[in-house]
């Protein structure tokens, strides 16, 4: 703000500077032309020329006298403001300053030589006041004429050269206070004009630094907040200038800082309930486990059949816990982004086939797939789609259970769909956004029944590793709905 009224008040005081200069020069100027046009007009009426000349006895011209000729002088040039000398200048006679101590005022020897060749005018200031001096010099010989010369008025006497003054001077003072008077109110016009102009410029900076303030204000305020942890912080934007744009930069930038914080927080809340869910999926297994053993161990192991059915309970927790293992594992890639593809060219209906067939779940499922359908793929990780999707069909849904497979290009890439449907009660409401998250079971006792809670994840992070998608459904007369589609082709090989 100072320094908008720092420009504004110099710009102000230099216009005025240059204008006053500009009216002072004028009006000076204006004065100086009107004093020496009405001087040459008096010199053109007063100065001896015009009027018969008086003569002696013997008829001769003569001049008159000199004191009543300058006095006379004097007289014409003379009025108010202004004062008059005339002086006689015979042969070889210089004028000089002490020939006009009667005009008040001193005259400048620049004057005084200027004066020889034409009519001067010199702006004094004596005293404190200003003046205008003006004078002239005439030259006076033989016989008496007018002569119009620029500057200058000459006259011709008749008489003895060495009796007869050779030039005539005369040179007037003419007072400038009036002129003065008329500058010092242009002075005071412009400064008043330059108060005005300050105080505006004030009132101007005082309303600009408002709009500028406080909308800086506001934004350090909002970031003030924002940096003690109110994310939600948010500034209004007013208009389109440099600091609305700010505050939207401020509001994006506030939004993407809460959406990567709000991330940060649940990915921290996942991590936990991830190691509370493993914690759990491995102590259930390990405390049954180390159950079993402590009575197979013990020196009563009980009948034998009671030790092969502890046996067996053992080596079922183990496979779990390997199939925990290795789902943990995989999913430990996806989260560090190192999960990569082996293509390979897969008939689809006869990987679908293996995959049944290997785990005894071919004569549970109807199957309704090209047989000459090919797709580039990774056959380990569709295996395990295949698997997740049909054995979660079998065990919480209810036969028949249709796996259909059917071309199908979307944005312009061929494909196919691969539909798991089975025809039990379906996936209940409140857990079908939830189906594909991890360890998200149908039972939250977490029966032993139950897989990992694993499966559908690592089903979706497979689809979206070949670039497609997976997504789950109720079916309505039926049951759960599950639609896989993957493209058929990938921009990459990893063979």
């Amino acid at each position: 703000m100072a320094g908008f009224v720092i420009v504004a008040l110099l710009s102000s005081m230099a216009a005025s500077l240059i204008a006053y200069n500009i009216i002072r020069d004028a009006i000076l100027k204006r004065t100086q032309d009107a004093v020496i046009a009405d001087f040459r007009s008096r010199a053109a009426r007063h100065i001896p020329g015009s009027a018969p000349v008086p003569a002696d006895w013997w008829g001769r011209p003569v001049a008159p006298g000199a004191s009543e000729l300058t006095r006379r002088l004097a007289a014409a040039f003379g009025g108010p403001g202004r004062a008059a000398v005339a002086t006689e200048l015979t042969r070889g006679q210089k004028p000089l300053p002490p020939h006009y101590a009667r005009l008040g005022v001193p005259v400048p020897d620049g004057l005084l030589k200027a004066m020889e060749s034409k009519t001067a005018a010199q702006r004094i200031v004596y005293r404190g006041k200003p003046y205008l001096l003006v004078g002239t010099m005439v030259p006076m010989m033989n016989q008496v004429s007018v002569e119009p010369v620029p500057g200058v008025i000459t006259f011709r006497l008749q008489g003895d050269a060495n009796e007869v003054p050779e030039a005539l001077s005369v040179v007037v003072a003419v007072d400038l206070r009036s002129d003065a008077r008329e500058l010092a109110g242009l002075e005071r016009a412009l400064l008043i004009a330059n108060g005005a102009t300050l105080a505006i410029a004030l009132g101007l900076a005082l309303v600009a630094a408002r709009g500028v303030l406080v909308p800086v204000r506001r934004l350090g305020r909002a970031a003030r907040e924002l940096g003690e942890g109110a994310l939600d912080t948010r500034v209004e934007v007013r208009g389109r200038d440099e600091l609305a744009q700010l505050a939207t930069t401020f509001n994006r930038t506030a939004a993407t800082l809460e959406a990567n914080i709000g991330e940060l927080r649940a990915m921290e809340a996942a991590s936990r309930r991830f190691v509370a869910d493993v914690s759990h999926e491995l102590r259930t297994p390990l405390t049954a486990m180390t159950a079993l053993t402590d009575v197979l161990s013990g020196d009563d192991p009980g009948p034998e059949a009671d030790r092969d059915k502890a046996a067996r309970m053992v080596a079922d927790g183990i496979r779990r816990l390997q199939s925990l293992v290795g789902h943990l594992i995989e999913i430990s890639r996806y989260d560090a982004n190192t999960a990569t593809l082996v293509l390979d060219d897969v008939n689809v209906a006869g990987a679908l086939r293996t995959s049944l067939s290997v785990r005894g779940w071919e004569d549970g499922v109807r199957l309704e797939v090209p047989e000459d359908l090919m797709a580039r793929l990774d056959p380990r990780r569709f295996d395990v789609i295949v698997a997740n999707l049909v054995g979660n069909a079998l065990r919480h849904g209810a036969p028949p259970i249709v796996v259909r497979v059917r071309p199908e290009a979307r944005g312009g890439r061929p494909g196919f769909t691969l539909t798991v449907l089975d025809h039990g009660p379906g996936i209940p409401d409140d857990l079908l956004p939830l189906v594909f998250d991890r360890f998200v079971k149908r039972d939250p006792a977490r029966a032993e029944t139950e897989g990992s809670g694993l499966g559908l994840s690592l089903t979706r992070a497979h689809a979206e590793l070949h670039g497609g998608h997976v997504t789950a459904e109720n079916s309505g007369l039926c049951g759960a709905m599950f639609t896989l589609w993957l493209p058929r082709e990938q921009p990459g090989c990893d063979d």
